[in-house]
């Protein structure tokens, strides 16, 4: 049987931590930034982990 291929998009958007959780960026920060409040883009920048409902979708695509 060949080997699992990794998902080309998910390698590019998420990451794994040194304790195996999955790091993420979080939404709503590309567009339409004029009417968010500096604190809302500010707290946007900082990674996010996944969460617990769709680590095991994220890890399949991931091949982990």
């Amino acid at each position: 049987m060949p080997k699992m291929k990794t998902n080309s998009g998910a390698k590019k958007r998420f990451a794994l931590t040194g304790t195996g959780k999955i790091k993420c960026k979080h939404a709503y920060k590309r567009h339409i930034l004029t009417k968010k409040s500096l604190k809302q883009k500010r707290n946007l920048t900082h990674t996010a982990t996944v969460n617990p409902a769709d680590v095991k979708n994220v890890k399949a695509l991931l091949v982990i």
